[in-house]
């Protein structure tokens, strides 16, 4: 299991960071998805043991924090979203150090840096200061020291924050690489495309609070079938023919997005059309995005809120 949460809470004075995170989980690579304040990256440094957590239980790959955050800490990266470098050390001795806190020999830590270095793209730079990097430079070699020791999870705060399309598209080849050879990926990120390119399944969080913890094809998968449709003249008949007909519409410039209620199909709209004499230009069901399903979940999870 990849983790194991039961009532997980986290306060800082008054103020609940974490109210009760109970989930089970084993994938191969998780979203972990919520507004600004949603309770994130605390998740994440208390998963790691580097903060104590106020109530509750934790595993992560089967072992409890905080009484094995050493143990989990030697099998698991952590790319944080901040900065995390000594300006004036070089990229060799900043991955090499790093892999030595992760418990490897020193001879081993420097080859195993020259390599990771070698993997993200900086080995003509290994020899340069941190401080004189660009930001993409800088991280990568974040990314380098994340993955120096050879862990079996790794976590990742917006690890594509402040790259250019080229230099984000890049990042997330690499992240996909990292996936493709068995390592455990969690991406923490406001940019749902990309974890819709790398995940299989999401973490959602809001205000503290699990609203989610799945995969995105189950949250993607609505209650009723959507249809696109367009037709050859962009009038409202089409429309009032369809609400007459019980179908839910939601207008689009020319493009009409129906819903189809239960005990009603596709066939029931082309039925419609045909008999009217409508031509249709355009038909096709609407896949719902990782977007669209967040807005929606954290629209239900305030409207949750108000009435309680």
């Amino acid at each position: 299991m990849l983790f194991d949460l039961d009532n997980l809470q986290k306060n800082y004075g008054h103020f609940q960071a974490l109210k009760g995170i109970t989930l089970q989980l084993d994938a191969e690579a998780v979203g972990l998805l919520g507004p600004n304040g949603a309770g994130k990256s605390t998740l994440i440094k208390v998963l790691l043991g580097l903060l104590p957590f106020s109530g509750g239980r934790a595993e992560v790959l089967g072992m409890k924090v905080p009484d094995q955050a050493r143990q989990i800490r030697q099998v698991v990266g952590y790319m944080p979203e901040s900065d995390c470098y000594l300006p004036y050390m070089t990229a060799i001795d900043y991955v090499s150090f790093n892999a030595e806190l992760c418990g490897l020999p020193r001879a081993q830590a420097f080859r195993r840096a020259h390599e990771v270095l070698y993997f993200v793209g900086l080995e003509e730079a290994r020899y340069r200061k941190l401080g004189g990097f660009s930001t993409g430079m800088k991280q990568r070699a974040k990314l380098a020291q994340a993955i120096v020791h050879g862990p079996k999870l790794l976590f990742l705060d917006e690890p594509t924050n402040g790259l250019d399309p080229q230099g984000r598209d890049e990042m997330l080849e690499l992240i996909a690489d990292v996936r493709a050879r068995g390592v455990h990926v969690v991406l923490s990120t406001h940019l749902l495309p990309d974890v819709e390119r790398i995940c299989e399944s999401v973490i959602m969080l809001n205000q503290g609070e699990l609203i989610h913890a799945g995969t995105i094809a189950d949250l993607q998968s609505g209650k009723d079938e959507l249809l696109e449709v367009r037709t050859h003249l962009t009038d409202d008949r089409f429309r009032e023919i369809l609400i007459g007909a019980d179908f839910e519409i939601e207008a689009d410039d020319d493009v009409l997005k129906i819903r189809l209620p239960q005990g009603k199909s596709t066939r029931d709209v082309l039925s419609l059309a045909r008999d009217e004499d409508i031509q249709i230009r355009h038909f096709m069901p609407e896949r719902l995005t990782l977007e669209t399903a967040f807005l929606r979940l954290l629209d239900e999870a305030k409207e949750g809120s108000l009435e309680r």
